[in-house]
């Protein structure tokens, strides 16, 4: 076979079983077709050939987020940072907007993301109020980092239609003034309805700004594959992203999710999971069992889906919604085998021992998110009760149980560096310190697996993706150090110094 690369002096930790450890993986076309060691370089070696020299260098298979949002992520890297690293009151967060204010015109939307009240001083939520002293001129739409609540000045509110005699809308709730009734501007469970319905969609330049920024992150951390979870997601988002791919403005792997209630949409028009190719590919249907009234009406979902041949996602954090969703597949599995479809649980962020025995039964494959350990670990100790702290998104316990566990991030929740993931999952540290369930930590050789081969397990892509072996995609990240031999204080600090993708590098540090 010609030999388009080669990297050679390497310390390449394939993640395939069959060879664990190789000095050299050569290329052909957009696979590899041999790993080895250095002494083959000469016999490979063509006229053609474009040899790298790692120099003792470390190589991993690229990296795969198993759940993250892709547009809510462009709007982050569009808008104001309010992260705990940028603001630590309220008084920073009105500085930052009213510094933003300043360059930008009047009526003209103001985003920020990723305020956090539990480490602001005070820790109280910004209101409508506070908003208004440094931006009346301004609608102004601030999310908080889980992007379940957001906070609008009045002029925002304004425009949203949102006042006092505003009923209380499904699955939601509008916090109010308690003596006057008046809306704060707190709003729960309507970021999406906000920025869908009531504010203008990106214009063409924010947008081409926003995905090259996104594009740029994912390669410069070695995110060469990336699974979109978002429930809004119908056939126009499935034919945007298609574009981006098709343009390239987006050099990354994607797997969309198809949201629940646009499933039987892609299934008219003959789309189903697994439906593309190695560039894009239709993934599962997300399917949020918190807003969903009645557990009959989720199990009745769960089984249409599942007949017309789609894999299942299930947001499902708390024990409840997670016992909601096992359920779910339990009457599922009554009609119809469901071991081998790789229904997934996305989060799993509470799993006692009687959960995880019911996962692993049916089959389901765990999406987790082990930076949440890092970013939001103190808060999860000071806030979440004694008694549901041994169940916080346990890892290693489901590993030993048998279950399929991958590794995401749900960005830009938390930062999408799958290094910082690997890091918590192997020490269970939190950002300040402390330590989170020590009992669930796994070794770096499981915390590369959750962002190699599981999380293309999960996405039905085990054979063309997640190690570097034979006949495998030539997907592969240069990393300044080796994540199994440094301290594990030390893996965070790692770098990504080259990005392949394809047997093409498309991006050098």
């Amino acid at each position: 076979m010609p030999t388009d690369l080669i990297l050679k002096n390497a310390n390449v930790v394939t993640m395939d079983a069959a060879r664990p450890r190789a000095e050299l993986a050569a290329v052909s076309g957009d696979s590899i077709f041999f790993t080895g060691g250095n002494t083959e370089l000469e016999r490979l070696t063509g006229r053609s050939s474009k040899v790298i020299d790692c120099a003792g260098r470390t190589v991993v298979p690229g990296f795969n987020d198993a759940h993250l949002h892709l547009f809510s992520f462009v709007r982050k890297l569009l808008s104001i940072d309010l992260s705990p690293a940028s603001v630590r009151s309220i008084e920073d967060i009105k500085e930052a907007v009213r510094k933003k204010a300043q360059a930008t015109p009047p009526g003209t939307w103001i985003s920020g993301t990723d305020y956090n009240e539990f480490y602001l001083q005070g820790g109280r939520i910004p209101t409508r109020w506070d908003l208004d002293e440094v931006t009346p001129d301004h609608p102004v739409v601030l999310s908080h980092r889980s992007l379940h609540e957001c906070v609008l000045n009045s002029l925002a509110l304004k425009l949203a239609g949102i006042n006092a005699e505003t009923q209380e809308p499904p699955n939601a709730r509008i916090e109010r003034d308690l003596a006057t009734g008046e809306p704060n501007g707190i709003l729960i469970d309507m970021l999406s309805y906000i920025r869908s319905e009531v504010m203008p969609p990106f214009s063409d330049e924010e947008m081409a700004e926003g995905v090259a920024l996104a594009d740029r992150y994912f390669l410069s951390h070695g995110i060469t594959s990336f699974q979109e979870a978002t429930v809004s997601n119908d056939l126009a988002r499935w034919e945007k992203i298609c574009s981006l791919k098709l343009n390239d403005d987006l050099r990354s792997r994607i797997t969309m999710m198809a949201g629940a209630p646009f499933w039987k949409d892609f299934k008219q028009k003959g789309l189903k999971t697994g439906y593309g190719d190695n560039l894009m590919q239709l993934g599962a249907v997300k399917v949020m069992p918190a807003v969903r009234p009645e557990q009959s009406e989720l199990n009745q979902l769960a089984l249409d889906c599942h007949k017309a041949g789609f894999q299942l996602a299930f947001h499902a954090v708390d024990e409840a919604t997670v016992d909601a969703a096992i359920t779910a597949m339990e009457y599922v599995s009554e009609h119809s085998p469901v071991k081998t479809r790789r229904h997934r649980i996305e989060h799993c962020g509470e799993c006692t021992p009687s959960l995880l025995e019911r996962i692993k039964k049916l089959g389901l494959v765990i999406i987790t998110q082990p930076p949440f350990i890092y970013y939001n670990g103190e808060r999860y100790l000071a806030t979440v009760p004694k008694t549901q702290q041994p169940w916080l998104y346990r890892i290693r316990s489901p590993l030993e149980a048998g279950i399929v566990v991958a590794g995401s991030s749900d960005s830009p929740v938390v930062t999408a560096d799958p290094l910082a993931g690997i890091y918590a999952a192997v020490t269970r540290r939190a950002e300040n310190g402390q330590v989170l369930l020590p009992e669930e930590r796994i070794t770096v050789e499981q915390a590369l697996a959750l962002y190699t081969v599981n999380a293309a397990y999960s996405s039905f892509e085990e054979k063309t993706r997640g190690s570097i072996a034979p006949g495998k995609l030539a997907d592969m990240v240069i990393l300044s150090g080796d994540p199994t031999r440094v301290p594990p204080e030390k893996i965070k600090d790692i770098k990504v110094e080259m990005t392949i993708i394809g047997g093409e590098v498309v991006w050098e540090g």
